[in-house]
């Protein structure tokens, strides 16, 4: 006859409480991870190009570090094909390409594609040289107006027509060079497509560490499949169904695949080292700081500096930045995220296969077994 066993003693009102405001500290820090690079986001010396003589570019420069408070940081280029070649390299976020004489329409070139924000910002730009071109066309008017007035000695007889002054009209134009696609045109899926990325990669890294039982070597294999499986129906959707995804499939699961290997490997590699809490430590840093540093809520020339340059070395930031250049970048040089992938896939593999909880000597596991048979045995002996 089994004797029932005796129910769990209640928590302590001490230990209740303390777990009850480390549960309220624990939700303020994930409100702050999230939330602190959008409400501190502000451009922070963008790359910005520009074309014009030495004179133009030294004015504009002048009024645009005025007005811009350190926003944009210009960089000079010959001619408008050198700027857009730039632009869709991404070495620099949008250009102004000024007219030879001031009267001539200059032009603002944004790209769409990298980032909305800062299409906007380049928009405001345009918006700002407008107004300055308006100003300096009435003012030159109103001269040319005095100087007539001051030379007329007589107002002009009756049935003259009286002399005429038109304003030159000079209209700012706008050029997007790189267009988000007609299927995602505010890059909403593009963004979205993160989101997931993130999630998957840490969801297999847990589940991995903590369902599959046995060798490092098993996990790291599971880890590959699951890498493999995932980037092609993460594409297959995002760029099948969405049409949020641009250019080759093939690269873009490809991209999509070694990104959520990098993600989950981070955590499996850390549960190779300190067992099942290194998961959640992975886990903890790819949400609350991996993440947020990624650039995929705001561009990375809007966190705060050296923490926007430092998110694109962590895996979320290099996916997000080389699934971009993918779809609508073909120019831009991708070496850099593909091999960052790859380091960070290799490292958290070694650390997958090296599993150090797992490793125990045989030795070791039978006095484990031994003690537990013992103390096992000595309640039978007591018993007789």
């Amino acid at each position: 006859m089994s004797i029932p066993a005796d129910p769990p003693a209640p928590t302590t009102w001490p230990r209740l409480v303390i777990i009850s405001c480390a549960l309220s500290v624990v939700v303020g820090v994930v409100l702050l991870a999230f939330s602190w690079p959008a409400i501190t986001a502000a451009p922070r010396d963008l790359p910005v190009g520009i074309v014009g003589s030495e004179k133009q570019v030294d004015q504009l420069a002048d009024a645009i570090e005025d007005g811009s408070d350190g926003a944009i940081e210009l960089t000079r280029f010959d001619d408008r094909d050198a700027a857009v070649a730039a632009i869709t390299q991404r070495s620099v976020s949008g250009a102004v390409v000024l007219g030879q004489t001031p009267m001539d329409a200059p032009e603002v070139l944004s790209a769409t594609a990298a980032s909305t924000q800062v299409s906007q910002m380049m928009d405001g730009l345009s918006s700002t040289l407008q107004a300055q071109i308006d100003a300096q066309v009435r003012a030159t008017v109103e001269q040319q107006v005095q100087a007539a007035m001051s030379g007329q000695k007589a107002p002009p007889a009756s049935g003259e027509t009286p002399q005429k002054f038109e304003f030159p009209v000079v209209t700012v134009e706008t050029t997007d060079v790189v267009p988000l696609s007609e299927d995602d045109p505010r890059g909403a899926g593009l963004s979205a497509s993160m989101f997931p990325l993130v999630i998957g990669g840490i969801l297999g890294g847990v589940v991995i560490t903590l369902v599959l039982k046995g060798s490092g070597v098993r996990r790291l294999i599971a880890l590959l499949i699951y890498a493999g499986a995932a980037g092609l129906v993460l594409t297959g959707v995002l760029q099948g169904l969405y049409g949020a995804l641009q250019g080759d499939y093939w690269a873009n699961a490809g991209a999509m695949a070694l990104s959520i290997a990098a993600i989950s490997g981070t955590i499996t590699g850390l549960a190779g080292l300190v067992g099942a809490a290194g998961a959640g430590i992975g886990a903890a840093f790819t949400m609350l700081i991996a993440n947020p540093l990624s650039g995929a809520m705001v561009p990375a020339e809007f966190i705060v500096q050296p923490w926007g340059a430092v998110g694109q070395w962590f895996p979320p930031g290099a996916a997000g930045t080389l699934i971009r250049d993918l779809s609508y970048f073909s120019d831009a040089n991708t070496t850099f995220p593909w091999m960052l992938l790859a380091i960070w896939v290799c490292v958290g593999a070694v650390f997958t296969v090296i599993n150090l909880p797992g490793r125990q000597s045989p030795r070791s596991a039978d006095h484990a077994q031994l003690g537990a048979g013992k103390e096992a045995a000595a309640p039978a002996h007591a018993a007789l």
